[in-house]
């Protein structure tokens, strides 16, 4: 395998370990110090509001200052985080540090990292197998949170059964988290500027948010993604639980292992997603795999035994994240090589913000009488069908330079075969392959 492939896996697999890891113990850690409810809330609110910011911050600029520098400093950030809270239980310094530092209380990617990986692995592999590798990156990742959370929790559970007491047990993964940012560090300051981003052919360009030709279509495409975001945030895994739980009376166990088969089903099917898309298309793939899962989404509270719920929900997550590498590799695929690090990090932001107030609204309508309250399936599966519906509309006939009838025969992918046909001025790279608005 390619050694920056490697490298950047690497990186990957050793962060949502930590991330796996660190959501386990956070909130617990917090309370064992000494920290009250509303103290442990507003905290993980700093962060999560943080590495929106932080992530901002870096990935428009990450093109230009460089990718393998961006991934050093979030690793540094990684780092500082771990430090600060395994050394103070003092409330503002806990707060400064969350807003600055990168911490992952849920266990999801967060920081830099992400958006400034898909860039780089779109500089060391040919287009045509783009997709694949994001959906490997993704799986790998989903595997390396599970691990994560796994050996956190039973090195947490050794070490109270020994008599420990709980914040110095909790302490050990918070600690260990910190460790993990160095060696992230230490691999990303190996990888090699084969990951970094052209030179633009316009170096005098006028760049916003890190972006030029293509402002408009990254515009575009981060509405719409926010709108998906904000559907699923009526059936995050949480809420889903908790349904299950008042609907069914499921205990934590059938719980736990509901959602172990969910996730492993959802991270598979991304290599399905690869095959799919290099035969119909990465927006064909990604509308007509997402559809179908977000009926079976409505269909869930519908079911009359639990057997059947369970099983609804399964089919939904053995599809439902075909578009993830899709949607990835899209969003890669349409703006110029050196926009691809800050258009990543704009729609990723963007869903960030689209799913941050629907789980406020989803909890109470759990409890209500309508649908047995299954209302959160039903609001989620229209949301996510109505910007299925509008994907389709707005960039059915946006495609990919390896997509196009006349795309470019290289392989290295370094180079978007629409960059050289672009006119002056804001448009999306896409649209003027296309010769008009994406809006059709």
């Amino acid at each position: 395998m390619d050694r920056d492939l490697v490298l950047l896996f690497a990186t990957r697999t050793l962060r949502m370990a930590s991330y796996g890891g660190l959501a386990v113990v956070l909130a617990l850690y917090l309370a064992a110090i000494g920290l009250d409810p509303t103290a442990v809330g507003l905290l993980l609110t700093a962060t999560l509001a943080g590495d929106a910011i932080v992530s901002l911050w870096l990935t428009i600029r990450a093109d230009r200052d460089g990718r393998r520098r961006t991934l050093m400093v979030g690793a540094v950030l990684m780092v500082l985080g771990g430090v600060v809270f395994a050394l103070t239980d003092q409330f503002a310094i806990l707060i400064a540090a969350a807003v600055v530092a990168v911490l992952s209380p849920s266990g999801n990617e967060v920081g830099p990292f992400l958006s400034v990986e898909q860039a780089a692995l779109s500089e060391i592999v040919p287009a045509a197998r783009r997709t694949t590798i994001l959906a490997w990156y993704q799986l790998v990742g989903s595997l390396a949170t599970a691990a994560g959370s796994l050996i956190a929790g039973l090195v947490v559970q050794m070490l109270l059964d020994g008599g420990t007491e709980p914040a110095v047990a909790y302490r050990t993964v918070i600690v260990a988290y910190a460790a993990a940012g160095i060696g992230i560090g230490l691999l990303a300051s190996r990888v090699s500027d084969r990951v970094e981003s052209p030179a633009p052919a316009d170096p005098s360009i006028s760049r916003r948010l890190g972006l030029h030709r293509s402002q408009r279509v990254v515009a575009k495409l981060s509405a719409l993604f926010a709108i998906d975001a904000f559907g699923g945030g009526f059936v995050i895994q949480t809420v889903v639980a908790l349904w299950f739980a008042t609907r069914w009376g499921l205990e934590p166990g059938a719980l736990g292992a509901i959602f172990f088969g969910a996730n492993a089903l959802a991270g598979l099917s991304g290599l399905v997603a690869a095959r799919l898309a290099a035969r119909f298309g990465l927006i064909a793939t990604m509308v007509g795999t997402h559809i179908p899962s977000n009926v079976l989404l409505i269909l869930v509270p519908f079911m009359p035994t639990v057997e059947l719920a369970i099983g609804v929900l399964l089919v939904r997550f053995s599809i439902s994240q075909m578009d993830v590498p899709t949607r990835q590799s899209y969003t890669i695929s349409v703006v110029d090589p050196d926009e691809r690090s800050a258009a990543a990090g704009l729609t990723g932001v963007a869903r960030s913000a689209g799913a941050a107030i629907s789980p406020l609204l989803a909890t109470p309508l759990v409890a209500a009488p309508i649908l047995s309250g299954g209302l959160p399936f039903v609001i989620a599966g229209t949301l996510k069908i109505a910007y299925d519906l509008l994907l389709w509309r707005e960039f059915r006939s946006v495609r990919p330079p390896e997509e196009a009838p006349k795309a470019s025969g290289s392989a290295s992918g370094r180079v978007s075969a629409s960059a050289s046909r672009l006119p002056s001025g804001n448009e999306g790279p896409a649209e003027s392959q296309e010769g008009g608005s994406a809006g059709r």
